[in-house]
């Protein structure tokens, strides 16, 4: 029988491969709503794919371990000792794999007392000798000893098995020097540390083979020990019984009793019924599909699917990573000559770094990849800088940070044109999943970026993905991201994120003076405040305890004050800051009241030692954007946050004082937009009201509160104006009626009547907001002006609390996201005119709706006008963008 009309056993080390799956993807970007980890199977669902696709395979099975415990650790109680626990999230996964595997009519075999690796050497001999070709799947090398003619290793490597090392004898005696069946007499001699076998000192590889093909076999060697001269010979003579028992210990078991063989482990149809099932409990909807189409229901992919192009319900043939070339000099610049015009869309650019610095470059295509050693001033590099420099398009994965890298260094980089994260970013922002490269290798191209395995004793050569190489994948997830993205989406992306992250990119590289000594002594202030207050309210209850600790405060209040308890937790009673101050509303109490002071003053003063310990030796802070924090739009601050410095405060106020114009500057500008929110509610829903207020001027709350209460203007009193105000920004939230009575502490009567009142004189904003919603519901999404939008997936769910959380964030998504691209498009165009009217003035920071420059000498005039204009001129709106400009020595004195 000819090997073509064999059929084809395929055996799989279960734990293996799921082992090698879990730490190929991120924990935390696989997860279910219930809490359930998936990344193991997932990672191996999707490797499984491929394989089956590549060897199609007439018989299957996955061997799994019951547990670490067989009968080798009875002959031995430290084999596999020094292997950790396993993660806590990976508990769980390997039942849930199972069941997904029975959904797709895949036989699993397990035995008590057994390993896995001893299942697949079983069936492997009873599969040859039965006339199968048979393919062993494991990343345990122990499994080289089962090659024959008939049987061949396929073992995952570093690439999972999208690219998988094919071992025959041949390919063993070319990496070993062996035989296969002599292998483990290496492993024997060497030791093997992730199973906690300890070999012969001195002894590695090249010398256990060395010694195996002069003597023969590991008996022969330990029976003429005596004739191996020098230290290596002593050692081998002090430590060979650690080899015989090795050996022992590593030798695969062929005739294990089981309860199916070869003939039973025919491959059968999928189960779609059962398959739909275990895959909506985890939540694989993109995996699905790619499982059904193993049934011949889909075609196989062609060229261009191969390539990335295809979407991620696409499952690529396995495509083998170029090797990198290595050039300097002319060479690098006839590379990029030519790469370039082969690529008018753009080239991918990855940087490694090293301690903040750049060691290497890999620049790549779809079909080649290059490594460009850096290291400044010692060799040319124009060729690099001037590409770099260029406006030659480039695709990058993260590109703030790398870009921030080249720039320390010294190098300019322009002509980013897409990013690979962003894209991930614009498509799923409510999601933290697909934001690396391996998740995103993962759902756009179905396969399975290299990683290194933690656990394996010699690396190969290929366990790791330098610059190059992730640049080769980063142009190909590139180019599947471009042909699934809407054109708005792409606008978006190009023309508001990419040009705001080169913005940020400044900006985190300029930073802001803060001055250590006034934080120094508001610390202190606070720290002595915090002091006093901790007596006063020690003296109130008799006694000291822990202001902290939740446990110890639930006693004061509920136990030995008797206070009324607030809302249920898992510990008690709740003794968050929003539970204690509705508490102290209602039922005041002196010592609650110290409470909610100290709670302040510690929480300032943590502030305030984040931000400190965040000055940089030059004397300024770098705080770090995240451009995608949020689900609307809006930019994060971090490392440190600068976003929660409360305004209103006295203390908030002085930390502000803190953040100073820079040296050989004049002052710093501050510009905020006014109720941009409001402003923006008023042009959606087209309310007469709201635009007549804006256009005409008028104090939009004051306004409000006049036709809401049946009053003039000038009759509005202070508590009206607060109540229209918290009505008016609550709509755009979803605030019920209960949630305004809670807020503003009045009847619930009182909250619908002040509603209904609302509405009644402003219902273009009632049936503006209720229409955002209906149309999410249709489209699955909402959208801003300027196009970025939303998904939304549980808006026609029947769960009831799905369904009012979505239609909550439907509500303001739309408002909220469209002012975060204002403020975007308006940091855009400033930093342009900056650029082009070579101003030396510098923007520093973003918080919220508010920017702040140091305003170089002499140019004050130039600068206000250039930002009140591109503020005020970012969007076209029924109303206007009004914006405030305020100048200061300091951030709290430039306040406006």
């Amino acid at each position: 029988m000819s090997d073509s009309e064999k059929p084809t056993l395929l055996v799989i080390d279960g734990h293996s491969l799921a082992f090698r799956a879990f730490y190929a993807l991120p924990v935390d970007s696989f997860q279910t709503r219930d809490g359930q980890h998936t990344n193991a199977i997932h990672g191996f669902i999707a490797m499984l794919i491929n394989l089956l696709k590549a060897e199609k395979p007439t018989h299957i099975a996955v061997a799994f371990d019951i547990s670490r415990h067989s009968f080798r650790t009875r002959e031995y109680p430290e084999y596999k000792g020094t292997r950790g626990e396993t993660p806590p999230e990976f508990k769980g996964q390997i039942p849930l794999l199972e069941e997904a595997l029975h959904a797709m009519n895949i036989t699993t075999v397990s035995k008590e007392d057994y390993e896995a690796d001893d299942i697949l050497a079983t069936l492997a001999r009873q599969g040859e000798e039965q006339g199968y070709r048979v393919f062993v799947v494991s990343g345990d090398r122990d499994s080289i000893q089962l090659i024959r003619p008939d049987v061949t290793l396929l073992y995952p490597s570093a690439m999972g098995v999208s690219q998988l090392t094919r071992y025959d004898a041949e390919k063993v005696f070319d990496k070993y020097g062996v035989q296969p069946h002599q292998y483990p007499e290496i492993a024997a001699l060497v030791g093997e540390t992730s199973d906690n076998l300890i070999g012969v000192d001195k002894v590695g590889p090249k010398t256990a083979a060395k010694w195996i093909n002069l003597y023969g076999s590991l008996d022969a060697i330990i029976e003429r020990r005596d004739e191996i001269k020098g230290v290596v010979g002593d050692k081998l003579r002090e430590q060979y019984e650690n080899a015989v028992r090795n050996r022992k210990l590593n030798h695969l078991l062929t005739d294990v009793e089981l309860p199916v063989g070869p003939s039973d482990l025919e491959r059968k149809p999928i189960d779609e019924q059962a398959l739909r099932e275990v895959f909506g409990r985890l939540e694989f909807r993109t995996l699905l599909d790619r499982v059904l189409k193993l049934d011949g229901q889909g075609a196989a992919p062609d060229a261009s699917a191969a390539q990335g192009s295809a979407g991620p319900d696409s499952v690529p043939s396995t495509i083998t990573a170029p090797t990198p070339a290595t050039v300097l000099d002319e060479e690098l610049e006839l590379w990029l000559s030519r790469a370039q015009k082969n690529n008018p869309e753009g080239l991918a650019l990855a940087v490694e770094e090293q301690g903040g610095v750049p060691i290497g470059l890999g620049i790549a295509s779809a079909t080649e990849s290059l490594f460009a050693p850096w290291s400044a001033g010692s060799l040319d590099y124009s060729a690099l800088e001037t590409w770099l420099a260029s406006d030659s398009p480039k695709i990058m994965h993260g590109a703030k940070e790398q870009i921030k890298t080249l720039r320390r260094a010294g190098l300019s980089v322009s002509g980013l044109r897409f990013d690979t994260t962003l894209a991930a970013w614009l498509v799923r922002p409510d999601s933290s999943a697909d934001r690396s490269l391996a998740e995103l290798v993962d759902r756009t191209l179905a396969e399975v970026l290299p990683t290194p395995d933690p656990n394996q004793l010699v690396p190969d050569d290929d366990s790791d993905v330098g610059p190059a190489t992730q640049a080769w994948y980063i142009a190909r997830v590139a180019a599947a991201q471009t042909s699934s993205l809407d054109e708005r989406t792409l606008r978006v992306l190009g023309d508001i994120e990419i040009p705001t992250l080169m913005a940020l990119v400044d900006m985190e590289l300029i930073g802001i003076t803060v001055s250590h000594e006034e934080l120094a002594q508001l610390s202190s202030e606070l720290a002595s405040t915090a002091t006093d207050l901790a007596t006063d309210a020690y003296e109130i209850i008799g006694g000291e305890i822990n202001l902290g600790s939740p446990k110890q405060i639930q006693e004061v209040l509920f136990d030995r004050l008797s206070m009324p308890k607030t809302r249920a937790t898992k510990t008690g009673y709740s003794t968050d800051a929003g539970a204690l101050a509705d508490l102290q509303a209602s039922s005041p109490h002196p010592f609650l009241g110290l409470l909610l002071q100290h709670r302040d003053a510690t929480k300032l003063r943590q502030i305030i030692e984040t931000v400190d310990k965040a000055i940089a030796p030059d004397g300024r802070v770098h705080t770090r954007y995240v451009q995608t924090g949020s689900s609307t739009g809006r930019i994060s601050s971090t490392d440190p946050n600068l976003q929660n410095i409360p305004v209103r405060a006295e203390e908030g106020r002085r930390i502000r004082h803190a953040f100073q114009v820079g040296d050989g500057f004049e002052t710093l500008l501050t510009a905020d937009y006014s109720q941009i929110e409001m402003r923006i509610m008023a042009h959606l829903s087209g309310d007469e009201g709201l635009i007549t207020a804006f256009t005409e001027g008028e104090d939009l709350h004051r306004f409000v509160g006049a036709h809401v209460f049946g009053v003039e203007p000038k009759d509005v009193t202070p508590a009206m104006r607060t109540k229209v105000k918290a009505m008016s920004y609550g709509l755009a939230y979803g605030l019920s009626a209960f949630g305004l009575s809670k807020q503003l502490r009045i009847e619930s009567s009182e909250a619908k009547k002040l509603m209904s009142d609302y509405f009644e004189r402003f219902g273009a904003v009632r049936d503006f907001l209720r229409n955002v919603v209906l149309q999410a519901k249709e489209d699955g999404y909402t959208e801003t002006i300027f196009g970025r939008r939303r998904p939304f997936a549980n808006l026609n769910s029947a769960n009831r609390v799905l369904r009012d959380n979505d239609e909550r964030a439907a509500l303001n998504a739309p408002i909220q996201g469209t002012a975060a691209d204002i403020i975007k498009i308006a940091m855009i165009n400033i930093a342009k005119d900056l650029k082009e009217q070579q101003l030396s003035s510098r923007m520093l920071l973003q918080v919220h709706d508010e920017l702040v420059f140091d305003v170089a000498p002499g140019e004050w005039q130039t600068l206000s006008e250039i930002v009140t204009t591109r503020m005020s001129t970012a969007a076209e709106l029924r109303v206007p963008l009004e914006v405030q400009v305020g100048r200061g020595a300091n951030w709290n004195d430039a306040a406006h």
